[in-house]
């Protein structure tokens, strides 16, 4: 249900919360940070990138590059969170559609993943992929059955006695649990499995019995509380969280996992007791077996050699020639396997015994001499009349071509041009295969050519050599188109990568800004730069759809579907990126031009007034009468700097903090002595409209005294006039 998963997502929030804030505080070793960051809000915190870097630094020991500062933008948020995805794919750890955008809008289901990602790779596989080799056997009678019985006229065999831990974390992680568990969830609703692993390191402390007849809380609690203060294992659970329906099982794998690092060998004596007899009689038998098999081998390869040496001198029929041909191919494979067999598990880590290589050499020395088996098969193929042997080279040429394997180059660019020169290539050379397959079929009906008969067995090997090119074909050149244009697409995002690198960066003066401003300009609008990468990304998917429409494996059609997916993502997070440059340089050039304009008119202001500090007090009114102005030029200026200071480099940061640290200086002992004319302006508008209003009030005053003592004839009229001219008066 939908709570369910609320609920899920809290706990593993909760969870990963306590487990981050003890590993940067802590880390693998001792303090590395002062103070400590803290995580307090998982969605939020890591945002910016800051946090989110400093916690690979302590688990990787790695000093990474990092964005930072009081005013950073979400450009800068994307490119920290950038460097840290990049650092994780670096350790080839699979991100599955976790982009940089993502952490930065604080999508909750894209933080969980990447964290729990993080904390899977650095703490559960890192402490799994160190588990002991667990040694396993089917029964102890099959077992010393195995020792009493050989079979030497056998071909050689592998047996395999001892197993590595390998699998998932999960799975390596429950091995070494051991106790009567078979997940990460509900098995360990109870809290008896907790009890176990505590009981399997200190047994003093559990009483397993007691264990068993209590309640689901009180087994977690206490199991939890011993764990923190007995064996100091963190306490990064509550009971509430695996006493639930459906427990997080990351949630509790992350715990677990705790206990393998604090006590790694924990199950160790128990292992090396129940083994160490027949497991030492079992590899010596081994290890003889095998020696026995290694030197059967060398011999095998020896004769092997001689007979490819004697067939390629031998004289007779071409009926005789074809035959010895085929008989050595047949034995060159059987015994190509067979070495494999033999030589795969030495070479994961490179140790060969003497006998192993000796085995490597006489190998090498038959695959040297095979390689002149397609000489040899050519020669036989051109060593025919004309114009089956005509035929026979072009069909041997069209099968190195569709067996040819692309050059990948480091440079993308390269890696398509060579693509391209390759797919013009093998496009001229199919051309003819129509011609050829016709005059084959002649020939091959008519089993002679030029009265000359040849071998049934050529023929029918040639027929099906040529019904491989005609099938494969169509499908190599669909291959190749893809190849070439895929390259094209990653040399297009390696550059929009470079490009964006060198514009998302601490910046310097104004000219460089703008520089850069320009470059962007004529990159992405002269160049349309997102035109071409539509361009070609459509071309791409066209080509796409021809190639998994061809008979490709399933595989293939994954890879093709997968790259195409990898890649619209990747350039949809490039151009939230590359579209946010612009405003972001525009910005630094307005508070370049900004401070340039405050400071130069702030300077000149500043001689000015503190000449004028000495004079006359009506001269220093009238010179500062418009110091709230300044005050706000002041104000522009130091957040104009302020954010220059956030955005530049380090010398040019460090020269702005200087030249604002003077102009600082002499503006507030400048204010200090002049902050009562800040209001000069306003005090002046009162004075001069309290001065108005007395005189309008005057006026009015000598106006009404006239009315009153003047004269009025006794009339009605008059009077009328009179009372209308007084109101009028009253009311100025």
């Amino acid at each position: 249900s939908v709570t369910q998963r609320a609920c899920q997502t809290c706990v593993k929030n909760i969870t990963l919360l306590k487990h981050i804030s003890l590993t940067t505080v802590f880390g693998p070793s001792p303090p590395q940070r002062t103070p400590p960051l803290v995580v307090n809000d998982l969605f939020e915190d890591i945002k910016d990138g800051v946090k989110l870097l400093a916690l690979l630094e302590v688990l990787s020991g790695q000093k990474l590059p990092s964005e930072q500062g009081r005013q950073l933008r979400r450009i800068h948020w994307v490119s920290n969170v950038g460097t840290a995805l990049k650092f994780l794919e670096g350790r080839r750890i699979k991100l599955v559609n976790i982009n940089a955008t993502d952490i930065v809008d604080g999508r909750p289901s894209i933080v969980l993943g990447l964290m729990w990602t993080i904390i899977l790779y650095f703490q559960i596989e890192e402490l799994t992929s160190n588990l002991p080799m667990l040694q396993s056997l089917s029964s102890s009678t099959s077992s010393m059955e195995s020792l009493g019985s050989s079979d030497t006229a056998s071909p050689p065999v592998k047996k395999k006695v001892l197993t590595r831990v390998h699998g998932n974390a999960k799975k390596a992680l429950l091995k070494w649990v051991q106790c009567n568990v078979t997940d990460f969830g509900p098995s360990w609703r109870s809290g008896v499995a907790f009890h176990a692993i505590i009981h399997s390191i200190r047994p003093e402390l559990v009483d397993m019995e007691h264990v068993r007849a209590q309640s689901n809380r009180k087994n977690l609690e206490e199991a939890f509380t011993l764990a923190e203060e007995k064996l100091g294992i963190p306490r990064l659970l509550d009971p509430e969280d695996v006493d639930v329906d459906k427990p997080d099982d990351k949630s509790i794998m992350t715990y677990v996992a705790q206990f393998l690092k604090h006590y790694p060998d924990v199950h160790s004596a128990e292992s090396e007791g129940n083994f160490s007899f027949i497991g030492s009689v079992q590899n010596g038998y081994r290890f003889r077996e095998q020696r026995k098999v290694l030197r059967e081998t060398k011999a095998g390869l020896d004769k092997l050699e001689k007979k490819v040496t004697r067939a390629q001198e031998a004289q007779g029929s071409l009926a005789d020639k074809y035959q010895s041909f085929k008989v050595l191919c047949v034995q060159y494979e059987g015994w190509r396997k067979q070495t494999d067999a033999l030589l795969k598990p030495w070479q994961a880590d490179g140790k060969l015994t003497v006998d192993q290589a000796l085995v490597k050499q006489a190998w090498e020395r038959v695959s040297s001499n095979v390689r002149l088996i397609g000489n040899w098969h050519l020669a036989q193929d051109t060593g025919l009349p004309s114009p089956l042997g005509d035929i026979g080279s072009w069909l041997h040429r069209a099968e190195v071509a569709l067996k040819e394997d692309i050059p990948v180059q480091q440079n993308h660019e390269e890696t398509a041009n060579g693509v391209r020169r390759t797919l013009d290539q093998h496009k001229e050379l199919l051309t003819h295969l129509e011609e050829h397959h016709r005059a084959f079929q002649q020939i091959q009906r008519d089993r002679s050519v030029s009265a000359v008969s040849v071998p049934p067995e050529q023929l029918q090997d040639m027929a099906e050599r040529f019904n491989y090119v005609s099938t494969s074909s169509q499908v190599h050149l669909a291959k190749l188109e893809f190849w070439e244009l895929k390259y094209r697409l990653l040399a297009f995002l390696v550059l929009a990568e470079s490009k964006l690198k060198s514009w998302i960066i601490k910046y310097g003066r104004r000219e460089s800004v703008e520089l850069l401003l320009e470059n962007y300009t004529s990159i992405i609008e002269g160049q349309k730069f997102f035109e071409q990468y539509e361009t070609t990304y459509q071309a791409l998917k066209q080509s796409a759809d021809l190639y998994v429409k061809a008979d490709i494996t399933a595989e293939e059609r994954e890879a093709v579907s997968s790259f195409l997916g990898d890649t619209s993502a990747q350039w949809k997070q490039l151009s939230v990126e590359l579209r946010s440059v612009r405003s972001m340089l525009e910005e630094v050039v307005s508070n370049w031009e900004r401070y340039s304009s405050k400071v130069a008119h702030l300077q000149a202001w500043l001689d000015d007034a503190e000449s004028t500090i000495n004079q006359p007090e009506s001269a220093r009114r009238e010179f500062f009468r418009d110091l709230a102005h300044w005050i706000e030029q002041h104000a522009a200026m130091n957040d104009a700097g302020n954010f220059l200071i956030e955005t530049c480099d380090e010398t040019v940061s460090r020269e702005l903090k200087q030249q604002l640290l003077l102009l600082n200086g002499r503006w507030r002992e400048l204010f200090v002595r002049v902050k009562q004319y800040a209001r000069a302006d306003e005090v002046d508008k009162m004075r001069k409209d309290y001065l108005d209003g007395v005189s309008s009030l005057n006026d009015f005053l000598q106006l009404a005294n006239d009315k009153m003592v003047s004269t009025v004839q006794v009339s009605f009229l008059n009077v009328r006039a009179f009372v209308q001219d007084m109101e009028v008066g009253s009311h100025p």
